[in-house]
């Protein structure tokens, strides 16, 4: 549905938060439709508003490119696509999960190297230390 008025781009990244450039990279690669052109000017609408929204909370919540084809195309849906969007959300929260215990030994090890540097433990520097004690010598 087209609204009265048209809404240039940048107004659509205002109202939206996002980007122009991400604007046009998601036009590109199709996740959001090709905008009508008016002259040179891209020309938006409701629907677009809506669409992009969509995208951008999507993309807060780190689903990645793929994952919001698929949820965009399972909004299209009824019942079936509620259980599709369960599935992937739950496949998601898995990997949010796992990147969170990640996260928590990582911040483990940088304390520990940060806590050392400010005790003076070494002649050398335990932060530095952490860092090359993950590369392999040749």
């Amino acid at each position: 549905m087209m609204t009265l008025t048209p809404i240039p781009i940048g107004a659509l990244s205002r109202q939206t938060g996002c980007n122009i450039e991400t604007i046009r990279y998601y036009e590109r690669i199709g996740l959001l439709p090709l905008a009508v052109r008016r002259g040179r000017y891209r020309s938006y609408d409701l629907a677009d508003v809506r669409r992009l929204a969509f995208i951008r909370r999507a993309r807060e919540l780190g689903f990645p490119i793929d994952a919001i084809r698929t949820l965009l195309t399972l909004a299209e849906g009824g019942a079936q696509s509620c259980q599709q969007a369960h599935d992937l959300a739950q496949g998601h929260l898995a990997e949010v999960r796992a990147k969170l215990v990640d996260l928590e030994r990582m911040a483990g090890v940088l304390a520990e190297a940060v806590l050392a540097c400010e005790r003076g433990d070494n002649s050398s520097c335990p932060l530095l230390e952490t860092m090359v004690d993950g590369i392999p010598a040749h």
